[in-house]
């Protein structure tokens, strides 16, 4: 079913403008610049913001980066980050496909992958966020020793997914399959939070790009 489009929409998204980076290929290689951070943090599919707000409000010291490619969900993250002055955050409201254009070789430190559509048909499998054709994008814009922090409430695609880290050349640490099972373990995103009152277990894992030479 298709998104009922917010009232006021380019209004308030215009409000935010000065937190949203319309051309993010002009910014390759150079994201860092006069930021006083010392490392970039990239998320995939921000949603509502929760997750990367929250996170950068406890880490001056990394500017984060957060990719949502829908409108009407990417001006609520904006207006959370507004709302709390953050400086060490940006947003793009565009796809994951093309990060090499945004981010120059070894730019980014981290990546976020916090439930991405799992897009269970096999004839899907493409689109995957964790599938080879964006391991190979993701591989190219980390930095050696990088990582990936992915999430997902959906077992099959962790699965499939820790073979495809492994299979695409990633090092996987710290798998569980029950993240909050002795309680909350760091920053929810708004999904998560509801999948937590209703007792659904989440996956996490850490996949390592590996460092140069290894």
């Amino acid at each position: 079913m298709r998104m009922r489009r917010k009232s006021n929409l380019e209004t308030r998204v215009e409000r935010c403008a000065h937190l949203l980076v319309s051309q993010p290929e002009e910014l390759r290689g150079r994201w860092l610049d006069g930021t006083g951070c010392d490392e970039l943090f990239l998320e995939l599919g921000c949603g509502r913001g929760r997750f990367t707000v929250e996170t950068a409000k406890s880490r001056h010291d990394v500017f984060f980066v957060a990719l949502e490619k829908t409108t009407n969900v990417i001006v609520i993250a904006l207006e959370r980050a507004a709302l709390d002055g953050l400086s060490n955050i940006r947003f793009v409201n565009r796809f994951a496909d093309h990060l090499a254009d945004f981010f120059a070789p070894g730019e980014v430190s981290r990546i976020y992958l916090n439930f991405c559509d799992p897009w269970p048909s096999r004839r899907h499998v493409k689109r995957r966020m964790t599938g080879q054709r964006f391991l190979e994008i993701y591989g190219h814009v980390l930095r050696p020793g990088g990582e990936i922090h992915f999430k997902t409430d959906n077992k099959p695609l962790f699965e499939y997914s820790l073979g495809e880290f492994e299979r695409c050349g990633f090092v996987v640490s710290e798998a569980t399959r029950d993240l909050h099972g002795h309680g909350t373990v760091g920053v929810m995103t708004d999904y998560e939070m509801k999948f937590y009152e209703q007792g659904i277990p989440i996956c996490q894992c850490i996949a390592k790009k590996a460092e140069c030479g290894a």
